[in-house]
C-alpha cells in the first residue's frame, strides 16, 4: 500500500501546484487532482497547465493516484442531456490520460439528476431538522432512469476502456450507488472490465454498511481508497481515530482481498480545511488554502493508519 491525499482539501479551488508540493512535503506518495465542473476541464486544464502540473508532480516526487470529475447529468431524463454528461467524461478521460493518471474516477449520481442541496437535502442537515425527505418527480418511471443511467455509465466505462485506464465509481448517501449493494449491482449491470469502486466508507457508514463488512464483499473491485471518519450520522470526513469506524477491522479486510493500492486521506470537515471563500458545499470551514492545523490533522490521521498497518504486518511503501 502506499498513502496518499486528496488535493482540494489542501487547495480546494485551483491552482493546484503548491498543493502537490505540500502533500509530497508531508511524506504522502500519491496526489489526486480534481475538476469540479466541465468549466474547470476547459478552462483550467489546458495542455499548458497540464504540462505545468505534470512537471510538478516529477519534480515532487509524486504520482497521480486518480483524476476526479462528476457529470452529474448521467441519470439526466433527458437523452441529450445524458449525453452532454458521457461528453464531460469523455473530456475528464482525456484530460486525466494526459496527467498521467491511471484511474478516472466519478462520485455516483442521483436518481433524474437529482442535486444535494436542492431535490435532496444533504445528509449533515439530518440530525438538525424534523423531517428529512426528498422531493421527488411525479409520475416518474424509476425502472427505466436506472436503465438510462447505466447505459450511460456503460458508455462512460467503454471510453476508459478505450483510453486504458479504469473508472472508479464512488459510493455517496442518497444516489443510485449509495452502498455496497448498490455498487455489486451497478457493476454487474454495467459488466465491463474497465470498472471498479473508489471505496470511501466515510460514505457507506452512514447508510449503514459496516466498512469491513463492504471491503469482504467488493473484493478486487476496489481500486482505490478514500479513508476520513464520522460517526455513522452523517457522511462528514474527520480524521481517522474520531469517529465510530474500526479501522483495524477494516485494514484486516483489505489485507486478506489483497487490496495493495493507494489510501488516499481526504479530510473535509476538520479544523484549517480549504474549502475556498466561495465554495457552496457544504461544512464550517472557509479557508482558501489550508492552514498548519489542517496538515496537523492531516499527518494524524496518516501517522493512525500506518500503526494500524504496522500492526497487521502490511506493507507501506
Amino acid at each position: 500500500m502506499k498513502f496518499g491525499a486528496s488535493s482540494w482539501p489542501f487547495q480546494w479551488d485551483p491552482p493546484y501546484e503548491d498543493a502537490i508540493k505540500r502533500v509530497a512535503g508531508l511524506g504522502f506518495k500519491a496526489i489526486e487532482l480534481i475538476a469540479w465542473n466541465k468549466d474547470y476541464l476547459k478552462d483550467y486544464y489546458t495542455p499548458a497547465k497540464i504540462a505545468d502540473l505534470k512537471s510538478a508532480l516529477n519534480e515532487a516526487g509524486i504520482i497521480i493516484s486518480q483524476f476526479v470529475s462528476t457529470p452529474h447529468d448521467l441519470s439526466h431524463p433527458e437523452k441529450a442531456k445524458r449525453e452532454a454528461a458521457v461528453d464531460h467524461w469523455k473530456r475528464t478521460v482525456e484530460v486525466g490520460v494526459a496527467l498521467g493518471a491511471p484511474l478516472i474516477n466519478m462520485v455516483s449520481t442521483h436518481p433524474f439528476a437529482m442535486r444535494d442541496g436542492q431535490e435532496i437535502p444533504r445528509i449533515t442537515t439530518k440530525p438538525l431538522v424534523q423531517t428529512y425527505t426528498a422531493k421527488v418527480p411525479e409520475g416518474a418511471d424509476w425502472n427505466k432512469n436506472y436503465e438510462d443511467y447505466v447505459e450511460a455509465v456503460r458508455a462512460c466505462a467503454k471510453a476508459c476502456e478505450d483510453a486504458g485506464v479504469i473508472m472508479t465509481v464512488e459510493p455517496h448517501p442518497g444516489r443510485y450507488l449509495a452502498n455496497t449493494d448498490g455498487a455489486l449491482r451497478l457493476l454487474e449491470h454495467v459488466g465491463s472490465k474497465a470498472m471498479g469502486i473508489n471505496f470511501d466508507p466515510s460514505h457507506t457508514f452512514p447508510v449503514g454498511d459496516f466498512p469491513n463488512i463492504s471491503v469482504y464483499r467488493l473484493g478486487k473491485h476496489i481500486k482505490h481508497l478514500h479513508v476520513s471518519d464520522n460517526d455513522g450520522v452523517t457522511n462528514v470526513h474527520w480524521r481517522p481515530g474520531m469517529g465510530k469506524i474500526d479501522w483495524k477491522a477494516m485494514f484486516k479486510a483489505l489485507k486478506e482481498v489483497g487490496y495493495d493500492g493507494v489510501v488516499s486521506i481526504e479530510l473535509e470537515d476538520v479544523p484549517g480545511v480549504s474549502r475556498g471563500p466561495n465554495s457552496t458545499a457544504p461544512g464550517v470551514y472557509r479557508n482558501v488554502t489550508a492552514t498548519d492545523e489542517f496538515v496537523a490533522e492531516t499527518v494524524a490521521g496518516m501517522n493512525y493508519l500506518k500503526q494500524i498497518c504496522k500492526d497487521l504486518d502490511i506493507r507501506v511503501e
